[in-house]
């Protein structure tokens, strides 16, 4: 795995935390100090999570497992979409849709039903239909696109969520935490760690420390992938009811 480097991380800004005024208490332990209103991370408890993660993301990639990235911030989309297309994984940077994890087979009809508009557009025959017909499909098609498009290799449940602002992105966690679906995350002084099991504290609003972090993940998953001999066989079907066993976090 890529060596984690101090200058990269100070370079990057990850120890800036939010001001100090609207801290949450429970992420003390992971916080240095605090200069000029603003909380200062304390970056060997950012590398100790930062590790923490690789290993564990680069066990679950070698054993076959999916990890689903999240980040629907401005700041996280653009990152998350390419990081988690480079590891060959599924990615949400719009808005995450309620019952993405707990109502998956509704998800998974909606994925077929993008792939039947899209058929229609590649093969003409949406040109068939009414005018007012096709600006209808069309606007589906667009909207199923934008929210569900870099989850349509997602076959099955995952068995980790990668996140960026778990307080952002409340509800995804909650969903991974009814079903028992792991959640690393990168965890601002405003969030609570006790939400996430793999919390990396770090600056979660720039968009080089959000970079740096997530490339770290990605690199791990990516080493834990060319770890599987078949790695370039497809995976066989699971129903998603039943979500594969993670692998335990030493």
């Amino acid at each position: 795995m890529a060596e984690i480097v101090v200058k990269d991380i100070l370079d990057a800004g990850v120890h800036y935390g939010h001001r100090s005024s609207r801290w949450n208490p429970k992420m003390r332990p992971y916080i240095y100090g605090r200069r000029n209103q603003i909380h200062i991370i304390d970056i060997k408890e950012t590398i100790r999570g930062l590790i923490r993660a690789k290993k564990y993301l680069l066990k679950v990639a070698a054993q076959g497992g999916l990890v689903l990235f999240v980040g629907t911030k401005r700041q996280a989309s653009a990152s998350i979409e390419e990081l988690a297309q480079e590891c060959k994984m599924p990615y949400c940077t719009e808005r995450w849709l309620g019952g993405t994890l707990t109502n998956f087979r509704t998800i998974r009809t909606r994925l077929k039903r993008l792939e039947e508009l899209e058929n229609l557009r590649e093969t003409g025959e949406i040109r068939n239909y009414s005018k007012k017909m096709q600006s209808t499909l069309t606007r589906e098609y667009t909207k199923i696109y934008r929210n569900l498009n870099g989850m349509r290799e997602m076959n099955r449940l995952p068995e980790c969520l990668v996140i960026v602002d778990p307080t952002k992105e409340k509800n995804a966690v909650l969903e991974a935490r009814s079903l028992g679906i792991k959640v690393v995350a990168l965890i601002d002084t405003d969030s609570d760690p006790d939400m996430v099991d793999l919390p990396i504290p770090g600056n979660d609003d720039s968009l080089r420390s959000i970079r740096l972090v997530i490339l770290h993940l990605s690199d791990a998953i990516k080493q834990g992938r060319s770890l599987r001999p078949d790695d370039h066989k497809k995976k066989e079907d699971i129903d998603p009811n039943e979500p594969k066993a993670v692998p335990s976090i030493r």
